[in-house]
């Protein structure tokens, strides 16, 4: 080891000690500070869940290393599925780091023990996930709750088996036109049951406020604030889209005040009264784009689409 001019070898082995602590008590910190772009997103399978129709559902999301870019991947030999078709409703734009369960492919009730593949290619890096029908992989309410952060590992309670996913419904036309710079406005009736009841006050003060930002994750696995909240994001689309008010990140920012359920001191936002939420989207590129909402309360989630055509 080199040491500093004038620096004592045991002052030195102390720094070290002290990075390395450092390192290993904030990691995302490290991360984020060298996995800005350009490495590879890693598709995941999620697990299944059966439907009443008798059909199954495989649930999948993605790992994306990068802390900023957010890549894009046309559906082809870049972004597909196999067997069958390509095209199986999968995101064409991908948001930074882990988003779980992200979308759902229906599979008939006589899918048996074959696996459906999902193939990513992205910054040059081929990843692979492989859905089948093994029992391991079931999903439900609390498989969900406890994956995303919602519960603790292997907990429950009466409230959380009780909680039901809120309904995001998107009000007006499901296709849209507008123009390169013109805003769009897009309003969403979010119902929820109330469950589960929010965790952190809506206010915080100083002293706590510097406690928060200096102490250390208490759980090895993700942890998440419960607090309803509605999230917009690009699906599918590869030009720039603004929302406005800047909305909750629906993927896992674990960084402090990244307006994160993830974040140490994310606050839930307030609900309308009405339960309608409304934002204007702003594109800086002519295209077709996909814009996907999703309603969360901490524990569960739901999903509407929109598709708006931009023109010059």
């Amino acid at each position: 080891m080199k040491y500093k001019a004038g620096e004592s070898s045991s002052r030195a082995e102390f720094r070290s000690l002290l990075l390395a602590v450092f390192l290993l008590v904030f990691p995302s910190l490290a991360l984020a500070d060298t996995y800005q772009q350009g490495r590879h997103v890693e598709p995941a399978y999620e697990g299944w869940r059966p439907n009443p129709d008798g059909t199954f559902s495989f649930m999948f999301g993605y790992m994306n290393e990068n802390w900023s870019e957010e890549p894009d991947a046309a559906i082809g030999d870049n972004n597909s599925f196999s067997p069958g078709d390509a095209d199986r409703g999968q995101p064409t734009h991908f948001l930074p780091r882990r988003n779980r369960f992200n979308f759902e492919v229906i599979v008939p009730s006589d899918w048996g023990d074959r696996e459906l593949v999902w193939t990513l290619n992205i910054n040059g890096v081929e990843r692979k996930a492989y859905a089948t029908l093994k029992e391991d992989y079931l999903v439900d309410n609390m498989v969900i709750a406890s994956e995303t952060g919602s519960l603790g590992p292997g907990t429950s309670s009466p409230e959380s088996r009780a909680n039901i996913p809120p309904i995001a419904t998107i009000q007006g036309d499901n296709i849209r036109s507008t123009r390169v710079g013109e805003a769009v406005i897009l309003s969403t009736q979010v119902i929820d049951d109330g469950l589960p009841v929010t965790r952190r006050d809506q206010t915080i003060t100083e002293d706590a406020l510097r406690r928060r930002m200096m102490r250390p994750p208490s759980k090895l696995t993700v942890q998440k604030i419960n607090g309803l909240f509605l999230a917009w994001n690009v699906y599918r689309g590869e030009g720039k889209v603004t929302f406005d008010p800047p909305m909750p990140k629906p993927w896992e920012d674990t960084r402090t005040a990244a307006n994160s359920p993830w974040g140490a001191l994310w606050l839930p936002p307030e609900i309308p009264e009405d339960g309608i939420y409304e934002v204007t989207a702003t594109f800086d590129e002519p295209g077709t784009y996909i814009l996907w909402t999703r309603a969360d309360d901490g524990g569960l989630y739901h999903d509407d689409y929109i598709t708006v055509n931009v023109t010059e």
